[in-house]
């Protein structure tokens, strides 16, 4: 427990010094957000806004985790995993703001650095941690056994973009993971799993990050940020065969990935007509007369409360 404290303190601390010198950077560099014209238009007002700030939380957990590393060593994987998502959402944001290519890479790229990612993952889990899995709410475990192969892929990528869909209002991803974080670094000290600083040192660098990414925010984490946030939630469940609990206590992931899915699918069908106002599905709050600050208060105490219930599953 007290390494995971000093783990929260020391990557908040790095959060928050570095926030105050990449703004700057990244102005003078105009890495600004672009924002969707189809989009609500009170969104038009944060054109401009500097992106990639989730370079200074993926700094502050690097750091973080190599003090701990020595004594953790299974925060190795979590730590690869996290940068390694994080440098293809790096490249994607590069490419869309730097390079003026509206799609940044390609979808065929981004989705085959994140299968190579994830097969190499997938061979660590079945060789260090195996194929059994946890069940929620008792104590039996199921054994996959090849299945863990497809489900891993599922787990990971499906998260992934749920937790992508899930940042776009100010510090809406940020204060989810934040409460998601600290609940796998305490079901991880439960456990008996070392990561648990690990998870301390996300949630503490998001807290650090959230000091310029509430509303209005001066910054925003772009792929950077929330593709490595999204590989750290599924890869931790995965490391302590906890991947079902991400149904309930990633719930806010879920319904955003569903929504888009969803919208889809309606469009389509019904040739033009929508589901929802817009998707993924805060938009769809916020054009139905909520605030931001709403939308992040209520979608942050449900990710607490099913974060309490996920406690009682362990």
């Amino acid at each position: 427990m007290n390494h995971v404290i000093a783990s929260i303190f020391i990557s908040f601390g790095i959060s928050a010094a570095v926030c105050p010198l990449l703004i700057p950077f990244l102005h003078k560099l105009k890495f600004g957000q672009q924002v969707r014209d189809d989009g609500p238009s009170a969104h038009l007002k944060k054109a401009g806004t500097p992106t990639m700030g989730g370079i200074a939380f993926l700094l502050a957990i690097t750091v973080t985790a190599l003090i701990f590393l020595p004594a953790y060593p299974l925060m190795l994987p979590l730590l690869l995993m996290t940068l390694g998502f994080g440098l293809i959402g790096f490249l994607d944001d590069y490419l869309k703001i730097a390079k003026k290519k509206s799609e940044g890479l390609n979808p065929k790229q981004k989705f085959g650095c994140q299968l190579v990612l994830t097969a190499v993952f997938c061979w660590y889990l079945m060789a260090h941690v195996g194929t059994s899995i946890y069940i929620p709410f008792t104590s039996r475990e199921w054994n996959l056994g090849w299945l863990y192969i497809p489900f891993s892929f599922i787990v990971i990528l499906g998260t992934d973009n749920g937790v992508n869909f899930t940042d776009g209002l100010d510090g809406l991803c940020s204060s989810v993971t934040v409460v998601t974080a600290l609940f796998f670094a305490m079901a991880a000290l439960k456990l008996g799993t070392g990561i648990a600083p690990f998870a301390g040192a996300v949630a503490g660098s998001l807290l650090g990050f959230l000091l310029f990414n509430v509303y209005p925010a001066r910054v925003f984490m772009g792929d950077t940020g929330s593709l490595a946030l999204g590989a750290f939630v599924s890869s931790a469940a995965l490391l302590l065969r906890q991947p079902l609990m991400i149904l309930m206590i990633g719930f806010i992931y879920l319904v955003e990935v569903i929504s888009v899915m969803i919208q889809i699918a309606y469009f389509k069908k019904t040739h033009g007509k929508r589901f929802f106002r817009m998707a993924p599905i805060h938009h769809h709050f916020e054009l139905g007369g909520w605030s931001e600050t709403r939308v992040v208060a209520v979608f942050t105490i449900i990710t607490m409360l099913l974060c309490l219930l996920g406690w009682t599953a362990l």
